[in-house]
């Protein structure tokens, strides 16, 4: 297997900087083993003109046999049907696929982070790529290489179908394809893009797909994957059609769509008539006039109130988003461990920016933490807690999805205390700016009135053996209550005994 990246430049901003970018030296041709094989790199060319570097791919197929992992090319979807044979006579050593998309995760694992120490600025901006891939296993031809690598960037998608035998042009095309990708992409994006869709067109792996691939597939996807065209056939594909894996990533991808189209995080978006002023540190450093404190405001400082009250040391804020609510955490020493949970990638990048999170000493560094993860599926990372906020998240949730949430934040994590906020639609008809029977925010599924909320709650206290009280979280109106609705959920006093004893 092969595959060449080239870029140009200027001899203020040579193209070798290449070598930097992908961690190996122009002047040196490296070698390095994979699980099935040899990877070396070299560079053909390195001038400040013009730089190209080569990963080459030898495929031991008789260790790929007895590692057990070559059976399926022989018994798959269009495989020969003597699979003894096909073992051994098959394309693996030459046609990419996930074997050599596994080979780029091992060789340039730094490149496919966006790590570069030396050349910082270089590793964020868009580069004149082109990159060539003399022989792809392209189920699907050349209409599919192009669907799933046309709407990302590239401005050429070159795709020649390879024929069976130049002899005999009647026998038409192979499943194979000559790719040149060429446009000006960051290298970060050019080789997370081929990590995911080598598989893909080839439309197998060569190892089992375990549950840890999901994450994989959306840290690779980062940016992309989410608003792709062909996300639904991606995904499928890439996860070897495990309907499970594949129905997690879609529901966690299509999360992440809606929060990128917001540019904030879905679980934790404000409403928008809620607080049309910015609510970031450069806003707080402007001179402040006189005027209401807004309801976002109102709403943490509600949170803050109701988890001093409980004497909660420890913290999730599950859909955190921009990460307001963990920032007023942290000035509160009170609180000494504080975990930001949002499905959003960029929503936690810009949490982490907010937070000052690479600036921060070591003692404060400890006290935070921002991770990615689903809300609607169990996740051991979050046990152990003291406390969850739940705020303005349940109403981005389809209905049919929210006891999923409930299993496994009332059930699975558990923590003594859950603050849950969500808007009162009772409370619409006093927005101006709202037309009558529209929801506050368009991503919102329900908006709940103040009996359908406590009807919800209190349910989902009486099965998992909590109380529940409710706080207004706004001006009180007489005739429509809050604007915000909270319910602070504790674990009941007989409960705690019994977990105690079973512990």
């Amino acid at each position: 297997m092969f595959l060449t990246i080239s870029t140009t430049g200027t001899h203020e901003r040579p193209a070798t900087d290449l070598g930097f970018l992908l961690h190996k030296h122009p002047d040196k041709a490296q070698t390095f083993s994979t699980s099935h094989g040899t990877a070396h790199v070299l560079y053909p060319e390195a001038s400040a003109e013009r730089c190209t570097a080569a990963l080459l791919l030898e495929i031991d197929p008789v260790a790929l046999v007895r590692r057990g992992k070559g059976k399926g090319k022989g018994k798959g979807r269009g495989g020969a049907p003597d699979a003894a044979l096909a073992q051994y006579v098959n394309d693996r050593p030459y046609a990419a696929s996930s074997l050599l998309a596994v080979a780029l995760s091992t060789v340039f694992k730094s490149a496919l982070r966006g790590v570069c120490a030396a050349r910082p600025e270089r590793a964020a901006e868009p580069l004149p790529l082109r990159i060539e891939v003399p022989a792809v296993a392209a189920r699907g031809g050349a209409e599919l290489v192009r669907a799933l690598f046309g709407p990302l960037g590239w401005t050429t998608v070159d795709v020649r179908p390879v024929v069976l035998d130049e002899t005999f042009p009647a026998w038409g095309d192979s499943r194979y394809v000559q790719l040149v990708l060429e446009g000006e992409l960051r290298l970060v994006d050019a080789l997370r893009q081929l990590y995911v869709l080598l598989p893909v067109l080839d439309d197998a792996k060569h190892y089992w797909v375990a549950p840890d691939e999901v994450e994989k597939l959306l840290r690779a996807g980062d940016g992309w994957l989410a608003g792709h065209p062909e996300r639904q056939l991606i995904t499928n594909r890439y996860l070897n059609r495990r309907w499970s894996l594949t129905r997690e990533a879609t529901e966690r991808l299509e999360l992440v769509r809606l929060a990128e189209a917001d540019d904030i995080g879905v679980e934790a978006i404000d409403n928008a008539v809620d607080d049309p002023a910015p609510d970031d540190e450069e806003s707080g450093k402007a001179e402040k006039t006189e005027k209401a404190v807004s309801l976002a405001d109102q709403r943490r400082e509600a949170i803050l109130t109701a988890l001093r009250a409980a004497g909660a040391g420890s913290v999730l804020d599950l859909g955190c988003g921009q990460g307001q609510l963990v920032q007023a955490l942290l000035k509160d020493v009170r609180f000494s461990k504080v975990v930001g949970v949002d499905v959003s990638v960029r929503a936690l990048t810009v949490a982490a920016r907010r937070l000052k999170t690479e600036r921060m000493s070591e003692r404060q560094a400890e006290r935070v933490a921002l991770i990615q993860g689903s809300l609607t599926y169990t996740d051991k990372r979050l046990k152990g807690y003291d406390a969850a906020v739940l705020s303005e998240v349940i109403e981005h949730l389809d209905l049919p999805r929210l006891p999923a949430l409930e299993y496994a934040v009332f059930g699975t994590a558990r923590p003594a205390t859950v603050v849950v906020t969500t808007p009162n639609v009772e409370y619409n008809v006093r927005w101006e700016t709202l037309p009558a029977g529209h929801v506050r925010h368009r991503d919102h599924r329900f908006e709940w009135t103040r009996a359908e909320f406590r009807a919800w709650a209190d349910a989902v206290a009486a099965r998992h053996g909590y109380a529940v009280r409710y706080v207004p979280v706004g001006p009180d109106d007489p005739e429509v209550g809050p604007p915000t609705q909270m319910a602070v959920f504790t674990i009941a006093a007989t409960d705690t005994k019994k977990e105690e004893k079973a512990a």
